[in-house]
């Protein structure tokens, strides 16, 4: 009952707060405007993040959680979204907001919230030493950036980071970790208020401050969540983040295969390619969503699975991404050896 009073009161704060934000952003011009790279037509307030890090510190502030993690969560989560709200405004070069993300990354390294080991089958153990601290770093930066990167449509960074919590907070169920469940409730709510105004049409956006604000909170809350267990627990948030892990890791391969900068922004995203395919803004943001869904789903079953089971699962998880970036041509569009050669076979059966 209190995680369900938890969500419900932030959605309350979220919703009574998202109007105001809108109104103060047109009277300072914090607002996006329309140009060839957006989809939006209208000027449109930035200020979403201001929405979801009140939101969510007047939910801690109820929840009153007790653990050490509050503070770098907290203070981290401050800071990132300073950064994203100073590149909202004012647009701060590539380099230099990296070398802010790395910074606020060290504030969880700081605070003793690292991946240290992992534990391979027979009992062998691996021990990172000194690499655990740039892989941290890596990982925080890694989510923080593929949020950003995916939140290109309506409600979609929202949507994919409100499934990708409720996955990581039934996973703390399974775990029986209430902290980690208690933010992930607060940070829900905060989100489900937000998405009323955030979904096509949208009357607000995150901005950079709202979406590596959350990319930073579930980047720390799937360390705490999946660190120092096994190798294939590593696996779990990656699989629940695979939407925005795959537009990100194929943007990146993307741009090196068209010899581009890697940090040069394209219109050939997710969302993009499936808008191109002739899908509307809704339709995509919808059918993203349930792809979200379906790898959410999958990360749980790889939880349960027994070693036999895992395989499997991840057998058919790599099969689906291939089969989503040959469909969408997130690499090119004519990259698609599975689907030219389920063609091929058609054809030969067709003929005989």
């Amino acid at each position: 009952m209190f995680t369900l009073q938890l969500i419900l009161l932030t959605m309350i704060v979220s919703l009574i707060l998202t109007p105001l934000v809108i109104v103060l952003s047109k009277k300072i011009g914090a607002v996006d405007m329309p140009n060839i790279r957006k989809v939006h037509t209208k000027p449109v307030s930035v200020l979403g993040g201001s929405v979801i890090l009140l939101s969510f510190l007047i939910g801690l502030w109820w929840g009153k959680p007790v653990e050490h993690e509050t503070i770098p969560i907290i203070l981290g989560g401050i800071t990132i979204y300073l950064i994203g709200l100073v590149d909202d405004l004012y647009d701060m070069k590539p380099l230099v907001k990296l070398a802010g993300q790395i910074a606020v990354s060290l504030i969880v390294v700081l605070n003793h919230i690292t991946l240290d080991f992992i534990t391979l089958p027979f009992g062998i153990v691996i021990e990172f030493g000194i690499f655990s601290i740039p892989m941290t770093i890596f990982w925080v930066v890694a989510v923080m950036n593929a949020i950003n990167l995916i939140d290109g449509l309506d409600g979609l960074a929202s949507g994919i980071s409100c499934i990708a919590l409720v996955t990581i907070g039934f996973i703390a169920i399974l775990q029986q970790n209430i902290f980690i469940m208690m933010i992930c409730s607060v940070l829900i709510g905060s989100l489900l208020g937000f998405l009323v105004f955030n979904s096509h049409p949208a009357k607000i956006f995150l901005g950079d401050s709202g979406a590596l604000l959350l990319g930073y909170i579930i980047g720390v809350l799937s360390l705490l969540g999946f660190k120092n267990i096994t190798l294939i627990s590593l696996f779990f948030p990656m699989v629940i983040l695979a939407v925005p892990f795959i537009d990100m890791l194929f943007a990146v391969i993307r741009r090196l295969h068209n010899r581009q900068s890697i940090v040069q922004a394209d219109k050939s995203h997710l969302h993009h390619r499936l808008l191109d395919l002739g899908y509307t803004h809704r339709q995509t943001v919808v059918l993203i969503y349930m792809i979200a869904i379906l790898f959410s789903i999958s990360s749980v079953i790889l939880y349960l699975s027994p070693p036999y089971g895992v395989l499997m699962m991840f057998i058919m998880i790599l099969i689906t991404i291939e089969l989503i970036v040959e469909f969408t041509g997130l690499i090119n569009v004519n990259y698609r050896p599975i689907l030219n050669l389920l063609t091929r076979t058609r054809y030969k059966k067709e003929e005989r």
